[in-house]
């Protein structure tokens, strides 16, 4: 390998960076090293496979290596490159939001299905739900219901105002920021007796809200106990504090939600089952598994 600078190939370059980070302990040195390296040249995995035999550009080498030292200190590489792909678009990300994962997608997908079977494919049965997203953070469900489904009403709702403003940019950026209100509340408070919304009448409740018992937190991954946001992550004592609270408030809506969608815990479900049951009559209240086989998320009917 050449040691020059100038001289190097992008395929020299990303393997020396993967070391680099793999030194440093990041786990997905090989992935991130080339995410941050298509990042930097703004080329996608195509061009990178025809052209990793070409000259790294040499004027880009300060820029390498500030991505570099910055996933290094222990940076989530979706907040070094600014975005995280979920249901199939790219979601600005900062460390004012929790980094969307691949299991929210399932319980996206699971909304989608139970809605249409509810209100009709796509509301095309003369109803258009009211959708409310607790927690919205990026708008990674709130955008992604609201883009798939464009007859739904969708509300966004975070307690953070710094996370409202990434999702206005997203749901902007991704071409339904007229079709999105947001609410700026702790939980489902806005949307109670008295609340600013409480006249909403809400059809379907989803939310992936802070689920990691406190105590917990110190014992994760740097990655996301250093960089992404405490309350977005901290459930309280045993992770269920958000769960309680919007099963108890489930009754000062206007109305009882048709469906509720909950992401939870791993071993939390049965919990979670257990609140929604106490909270109302529902006609099922069943969970649905992750990739791995946990019960991930937790679906409340009233048919």
């Amino acid at each position: 390998m050449s040691t020059e600078r100038g001289t190097q190939t992008l395929r020299e370059v990303w393997r020396s960076g993967a070391a680099r980070l793999r030194q440093a302990g990041v786990e997905e040195a090989d992935a991130d090293a080339e995410l941050l390296l298509l990042y930097l040249l703004g080329i996608g995995k195509t061009e990178w496979l025809r052209d990793m035999r070409e000259p790294f550009p040499v004027e880009k080498l300060e820029v390498w290596e500030s991505l570099l030292a910055r996933r290094e200190k222990g940076v989530p590489v979706q907040y070094v490159v600014g975005d995280q792909h979920f249901y199939g678009r790219a979601f600005e990300v900062t460390e004012a939001v929790l980094i969307p994962r691949p299991e929210t997608e399932l319980l996206a997908e699971a909304v989608l299905r139970i809605g249409d079977e509810l209100f009709g494919p796509n509301g095309q049965g003369g109803s258009c739900p009211v959708v409310l997203d607790v927690g919205t953070g990026s708008g990674a469900l709130s955008v992604t219901l609201a883009a798939e489904r464009p007859t739904w009403r969708v509300i966004a709702s975070d307690l953070s105002e710094d996370a409202l403003a990434v999702a206005r940019r997203n749901a902007s950026k991704l071409g339904v920021g007229g079709k999105l209100a947001f609410v700026q509340g702790d939980l489902l408070t806005p949307f109670m007796v008295n609340g600013p919304g409480s006249d909403v009448e809400i059809d379907i409740l989803v939310s992936n809200p802070p689920y990691i018992p406190s105590a917990d937190i110190e014992g994760l991954q740097r990655e996301v106990r250093d960089y992404e946001p405490r309350l977005a992550l901290d459930g309280g004592e045993d992770g269920l504090n958000p769960y309680r609270a919007m099963a108890g408030q489930l009754t000062a809506l206007k109305r009882l939600p048709r469906l509720v969608a909950w992401e939870v815990g791993a071993g939390q479900a049965a919990d979670v089952a257990g609140l929604l049951r106490t909270a109302a009559n529902w006609d099922d209240v069943y969970c649905v598994k992750d990739y791995a086989g946990i019960d991930r998320h937790v679906i409340a009917l009233c048919k």
